[in-house]
């Protein structure tokens, strides 16, 4: 039976390590939209009432402690915010709630990207849209720095001592779209510098293989170096693909959970392994092992 988040995936799911990153890739066919929605239910959703000490169920309880009050910082460069909202309301989590208690903020980082662009590549100050929404609207790397430690800011004044998730969708859009404005290499030290402001961040890329491997073109060179830099930053890297024998009519692809190159303490060890998804027509997810 499909969960909203499938037991399997909990160990990596609950607030990040500090100072970390969890990078998720995915190709065409298989993406990680629906992995980001688990994260943002996990982070946001309210957490249920403490157990009883008769129940046992002390790893919940623990979970509970750190995820229970967690603000979310979403910039998105593919997709809006109704497509976020609609996939979180399918999991029971209200988005427009959780603006509204100001622990999630949506940064549309494509709407305005390009409508003030200039020639003299000056940043322009992000737009706010409404109340927990924010619009990126300069395609370079300083418009980007800027925006985003505006964001941060204004959302850690409104809720001092509680924990930052920042998580990025697709930023690799920035290197396909605007031309030699935002080098791979630049891009990289701004989502540094990002880092330092918040408790921990999760980052989605493309890793298709003519973007990883041919390397011919200058955009293939400068996306691989971008994304290798990454899973090198990273503390825990999952991974998403097709099945390497095509389709199958009850397997939509294959996680594969890897210790990224940053090392933590032992507790912090990540348990890699490989496991099989299905992502079913109301959106529900089974995640299983080989032979389930």
């Amino acid at each position: 039976m499909a969960s909203r988040v499938p037991p399997l995936l909990e160990p990596y799911l609950g607030l990040p390590p500090e100072a970390s990153l969890i990078l998720l890739s995915g190709v065409l066919g298989s993406t990680a939209n629906w992995l980001v929605h688990r994260y943002l239910y996990t982070l946001l959703a309210p957490p249920p009432s403490p157990p009883s000490p008769s129940t046992g169920a002390v790893l919940n309880h623990e979970k509970t402690e750190k995820t229970g009050d967690v603000n979310v910082i979403l910039v998105s460069f593919l997709r809006d915010y109704a497509f976020w909202k609609d996939g979180a309301g399918r999991l029971g989590l209200d988005l427009d709630l959780s603006m509204r208690k100001g622990r999630f903020t949506f940064v549309d980082g494509l709407s305005d990207l390009f409508s003030t662009f200039s020639s003299d590549q000056r940043p322009k100050p992000s737009t706010v849209a409404s109340l927990g929404q924010r619009s990126l609207s300069s395609a370079t790397a300083q418009g980007l720095r800027k925006g985003l430690e505006d964001t941060i800011t204004q959302v850690q004044a409104a809720s001092p001592g509680r924990p930052t998730v920042l998580v990025i969708d697709q930023p690799d859009l920035l290197l396909a779209a605007s031309g030699d404005n935002v080098p791979g290499n630049i891009l990289r030290e701004t989502l540094l510098d990002l880092r330092e402001n918040v408790h921990s961040a999760i980052i989605t890329l493309s890793a298709d293989e003519p973007l990883i491997a041919s390397q011919i073109t200058s955009l293939e060179k400068e996306h691989a170096e971008f994304v290798l830099s990454l899973a090198h930053d990273a503390y825990l890297v999952i991974g998403l693909r097709l099945l390497d024998t095509g389709t199958a009519r009850d397997v939509s692809g294959v996680l594969r959970m890897t210790t990224g190159g940053q090392s933590y303490d032992n507790s912090r060890n990540v348990d890699e392994r490989e496991l099989l998804y299905f992502v079913g027509g109301d959106s529900a997810v089974r995640v299983f092992e080989r032979g389930q």
